[in-house]
């Protein structure tokens, strides 16, 4: 995963996905953020599904996906219409991540309405609901608290059959667990400690049973921060660039990996690579990089 607002340009993305082809790792996602964290006022964003389906006409293999795209960017309808053409530019290599938003900032800057925490939490879930239905139902009619649809028939359908796979992002509470166990294919919790992600899974499995559902048909994914180097001195030097105020270990971060617990049941193709590296290349340097890895079973 890249973080696409700390002003990564084009000529970056294309670096960087040209590397990942050529270097096999499978997938590149994204950051879904307009407003930069380290240097607000001299790093931008491209934006984030414009930029995956340019990059979707310049690649072969690669999947392409946000992680995560905020509910409280755009209407549910123009977001499903925007994975689904680039579904068809990409030949059906892109998934959806999904969140509520939580970055004030950006909100404000642009004019996006910020609602309260419980209000964002119910607007994602009727996005969920209306972005999985859109992609497969006929005449969908959806009375919500927040959006009304009538008589919906979305086509073009997605490449992908049923439907791109659908990543729910959060801290595994119910408002974004209970959505997740009926609509998605993957939840991804982030930056958390072991002792936190025993605690979110054990949520995550209580969740999905809860909605008749089982716990092995729905991957568990976690993003976390990371170091890359071409050796140990290496990955602790640019540690310290990082962390100049304390001790650089190697597990001190620069980015964030995602790891994917394996599902037997996924219905999609993925790439059977086990570890994905973020390339390092001086068109890239100044990006701000992720990887990931997936485990072959879950976590205890």
């Amino acid at each position: 995963m890249i973080e696409g607002q700390e002003g990564v340009t084009w000529e970056q993305w294309l670096a960087l996905a040209g590397a990942c082809e050529e270097h096999g790792v499978g997938t590149l996602f994204r950051s879904d953020h307009y407003v930069s964290f380290s240097d607000p006022e001299r790093a931008g964003s491209l934006d984030a599904w414009t930029t995956i389906t340019a990059l979707a006409a310049r690649t072969t293999t690669l999947r392409l996906g946000t992680l995560v795209s905020p509910a409280t960017f755009r209407h549910p309808s123009v977001l499903a219409k925007s994975v689904v053409t680039a579904d068809h530019v990409s030949g059906g290599r892109v998934e959806l991540g999904l969140g509520a938003g939580w970055m004030v900032p950006e909100h404000d800057q642009y004019g996006f309405a910020f609602p309260s925490t419980s209000e964002r939490v119910s607007i994602f879930a009727e996005q969920l609901e209306i972005v999985a239905r859109s992609w497969t139902e006929d005449r969908l009619d959806f009375e919500g608290q927040h959006y009304r649809l009538r008589g919906l028939t979305a086509l073009p359908r997605p490449v992908q059959q049923p439907h791109p796979p659908l990543i729910v992002g959060g801290s595994a509470k119910p408002g974004t667990l209970r959505p997740a166990a009926r609509w998605a294919d993957e939840y991804n919790t982030t930056f958390a400690t072991l002792d936190d992600v025993r605690e979110r899974r054990g949520r995550f499995d209580h969740a999905l049973r809860e909605a008749n559902r089982d716990p092995d048909t729905m991957r568990f994914s976690l993003m976390t921060g990371f170091v890359v180097g071409q050796t140990r001195a290496d990955a602790l030097d640019r540690a310290r660039e990082l962390t100049p105020a304390s001790p650089a270990t190697p597990s001190s971060t620069t980015g964030s990996t995602t790891t994917r617990s394996h599902r037997s049941s996924a219905r999609w193709t993925r790439s059977a690579s086990g570890s994905r590296r973020s390339p390092r290349s001086a068109s890239t340097a100044s990006c701000c990089s992720t990887s990931c890895t997936r485990i072959s079973s879950p976590c205890a």
